[in-house]
């Protein structure tokens, strides 16, 4: 009797099981495998899942709900109700399509979305191509997206522009957190290379301002980027290995990631090294000015300046980097999930190229000059919960520490003393956001968000004959830098073809900063600085849609963007013969910013997108000349040097349109174009204007994509307009040595055009061999503003396993 009692508790227990742990298995429909990856969501913004290798995935979460999405790109979406998956016994079929039309993400309100309900403009890049294009960081990745153009100072560089803002004008958040700084500067930045792209699970990009949900800093747009996440189901274990190597500048890079785990525990560990050698550049049609005809070495304690006996080499470039990432996932019960994720990124010192090339009478002015060792570390723990009551239905936690170092590593030529200043960052952060479904077509999320920098600045320098070491001035005070906020966000159908959304937040920000580090170098008026700032920021936006496949959206926002340590206190030669000191007498800047969408489709065939802003930056913090104690330049590391600092002396403007077009010429061929056009302008201390640093000159992209069931083949074309010498910044002007000469000996940034083709093929299930070739005509060109000479052709290699 026993025996048969417990047959049938087992198969009860087996049919409960099933009942409560209810799998959604996603097939492609014309060869009827299994499909990963698949964004499985419902109308409700915190319910999503994403199918595992085998095409599987709990969807106990959508029982009952009307409507659920399910989206792969390169797929057609499917919008299927409860009742229908049970109908087809919990299998669903997606149809192969170059165009996807509407995508998930998370960036526009910090709770998942699909972009059709979005006003403002976003992107979400496709890594399902990741593999394709290879890129060898992240911003190359950001840049393949063709509306996001990306500067280098240096080959460990990578600063993206967006819509004429750069640097601290845009905000970057990894998994939830916000990743910019109190010293995150407004000069060309190279933080997102921390970022393994290997470890990426989706790439956001919103353009326009963001700061109503991310606070400070989010003028120009917001990259927000998911890393890898472990998948709860039964005993498992999977994991990808990959290789890439590259010749311009013989790059060797590998990256492993594997994910197991157990029933209610989950993990993933991820392992990424990359190491680069001197970057090559291209030998046709560029200026004779780009080539590395010389550099810098040291022999018996004695600067030389030698030939270089390949001007194409831009000897002192390359670097190496390692990046680490561990994550575990906890299902306390159905309704309640733990996520805990580690961070790691170090790299070797990264030489600053464009001051290495920089000269003074014929003569090299630095023998050294590096960014020493960029480290990131990031710990988070975030709660997921999920109840139906008054006050939300659903609520996300996330607690973070980060802890950053960066260092400058100069020398100037023929001389004996090496400076080295540090900074080292404690970031500190808490954010809680909840999620309130009010009707099936309306629903509230709000939440509270608390950041605290704490700052250490120091320097030193070393005598290269005598090796005694004496304390130096600091880059920026001591300090700490906190912000507290509160948001909310409201989303509604006002009618069948018409969606509202407005949302607004207030913050608080606080900056105390001690001056006492430097008090012994430069003769500062003051020790100490406390600043307090209360900001406001909100926007409102409507998507219209006169029939299903046309969408007009207009959306009016704001952002702002609170000094922070770099602006207040920060000491530094920003380019010859000038040195920046602190202004402690700062305020907000905040920008206003105007657009509308347009988005057309025809039968899933063709797609045209085009977007128009203005956008208007109030209480510019600008450069300007400085008086400091009545003198208006200072001797700096051995140099008299004019005084600037960072005012809030000016109006900048920026407008312009971005355009789109996708063509699926047929099932597995698909012709893409993007363009971005933006003019910028900023007020000058005399009144006249300047054309914005930061507004890159007009560039775009052009592709002809093939994919079959094995083979995907990529031909692109990347082009960059020209910016003339009556169109170059006064800030760029300063610059000769980046810059080609025109007829008159001006400086002016050339345009160009290179041709790309990219190549991946399925040998088995389990391997994948790409390969490309960049820049095949070998062209010599510099992207605007760039202090490194692009890459010449350049043969790539990657293989990729999967188990």
């Amino acid at each position: 009797m026993k025996k048969y009692l417990s047959t049938i508790a087992l198969f009860l227990g087996i049919g409960i099981n099933f009942l409560m742990a209810q799998r959604l298995l996603v097939v492609e429909s014309e060869s009827n495998q299994p499909l990963g990856g698949v964004l499985i969501y419902s109308a409700d913004p915190g319910k999503s899942v994403i199918t595992d290798a085998k095409g599987t995935a709990e969807i106990g979460i959508f029982k009952n709900q009307k409507s659920i999405i399910l989206q792969l790109l390169g797929f057609e979406s499917k919008n299927v109700t409860w009742e229908n998956l049970t109908s087809s016994q919990f299998q669903v079929a997606l149809i192969p399509s170059q165009i996807t039309l509407d995508v998930a993400i998370i960036a526009a309100s910090r709770w998942r979305q699909n972009t059709q309900d979005v006003p403002g403009k976003a992107r979400s890049l496709d890594q399902n191509q990741l593999s394709l294009r290879n890129p060898a960081n992240t911003s190359d990745w950001l840049g393949s997206s063709g509306e996001v153009f990306v500067q280098k100072s240096q080959l460990g560089g990578g600063s993206p522009m967006i819509r004429g803002f750069s640097a601290n004008r845009l905000l970057y958040a990894v998994d939830g957190v916000r990743m910019n700084t109190a010293i995150f500067r407004s000069g060309n930045l190279q933080n997102v290379i921390s970022l393994d792209p290997f470890a990426l699970q989706s790439t956001e990009i919103l353009f326009g301002p963001g700061s109503v949900m991310y606070g400070s800093d989010a003028i120009g747009g917001v990259m927000a980027f998911e890393t890898l996440s472990p998948v709860l189901k039964d005993k498992s274990l999977s994991g990808n290995i990959l290789s890439r190597f590259s010749s311009a500048y013989s790059e060797k890079t590998f990256h492993a990631d594997l994910t197991y785990g157990s029933g209610k525990w989950s993990f993933l560990s991820s392992a990424t090294h990359f190491d680069y050698g001197d970057l090559k550049m291209g030998k046709n049609n560029g200026p004779d000015s780009y080539l590395r005809t010389e550099y810098q070495t040291t022999e018996n304690g004695i600067d030389l300046q030698v030939s270089n006996p390949n001007p194409l080499v831009q000897v002192g470039s390359g670097y190496q980097q390692l990046n680490l990432m561990q994550k575990v996932r906890f299902q306390a019960n159905e309704n309640t999930t733990w996520d805990y994720g580690f961070h790691y990124s170090k790299s070797t010192d990264i030489p600053r190229y464009d001051r290495l090339i920089e000269k003074r009478d014929g003569k090299l002015r630095f023998a050294r000059w590096d960014y020493g060792p960029q480290i990131w570390m990031m710990n988070t723990i975030r709660m997921t919960h999920s109840a139906a009551s008054s006050w939300f239905d659903e609520v996300k936690v996330i607690a973070a520490h980060q802890y950053f170092e960066e260092s400058r590593i100069d020398r100037r030529f023929g001389q004996n003393n090496e400076f080295y200043r540090t900074e080292k960052v404690n970031a500190f952060s808490l954010n809680a956001d909840f999620l309130k479904n009010l009707t099936s077509e309306k629903y509230f999320t709000y939440g509270f968000e608390s950041v605290l920098n704490q700052v250490n600045s120091d320097g030193k320098v070393t005598n290269k004959s005598s090796n005694q070491v004496n304390p130096a001035s600091a880059r920026y005070p001591n300090s700490d830098w906190s912000s507290i906020a509160v948001y909310g966000n409201f989303h509604t159908n006002l009618t069948g073809n018409l969606q509202f959304q407005t949302a607004i937040r207030y913050n608080y920000t606080s900056l105390n900063a001690d001056f006492t580090n430097n008090l012994n170098f430069y003769p500062l008026p003051f020790s100490e600085s406390k600043n307090r700032y209360h900001s406001i920021t909100g926007n409102i936006g409507f998507i219209y849609r006169p029939e299903p496949s046309f969408s007009i959206s207009p959306l009016i926002s704001t952002g702002f963007r609170a000094p922070n340590v770099d602006d207040i206190g920060k000491i530094f030669d920003s380019e010859p013969g000038t040195v920046f000191v602190p202004n402690p007498d700062l305020k907000p800047e905040y920008a206003y910013n105007a657009e509308i969408n347009f988005n057309k489709h025809f039968q899933n065939r063709v797609r045209i997108d085009f977007t128009a802003f203005y956008t208007l930056l109030d209480q510019a913090l600008v450069r300007r000349p400085f008086m400091l104690n009545g003198q208006s330049e200072i001797m700096y590391d051995g140099e008299l040097s004019k005084v600037l600092a960072l005012q809030n002396a000016a109006f900048a403007k920026v407008y312009g349109i971005q355009a789109g077009v996708e063509i699926a010429i047929t099932k597995k061929l698909l012709f893409t174009s993007r363009y971005n056009w933006q003019k910028g302008t900023e007020e000058l201390d005399d009144r006249s204007a300047s054309p914005s640093r930061h507004a890159a000159p007009s560039f775009g992209l052009t592709r002809l994509s093939y994919q079959s069931k094995k083979l995907k083949l990529e031909l692109s074309s990347i082009y960059n307009g020209e910016r003339s010498f009556m169109a170059m910044p006064r800030e760029e002007i300063g610059k000769p040595a980046i810059y080609a000469r025109d007829e008159n000996g001006n400086p002016f940034a050339p345009k160009w055009t290179i041709f790309n083709f990219n190549a991946e093929f399925e040998i088995q299930k389990w391997i994948t061999v790409s390969a490309g070739a960049e820049n095949i005509t070998d062209q010599l060109y510099r992207p605007y503003s760039s202090g490194i000479v692009a890459s010449g052709r350049n043969f790539t290699l990657g293989v990729k396993g999967h188990f």
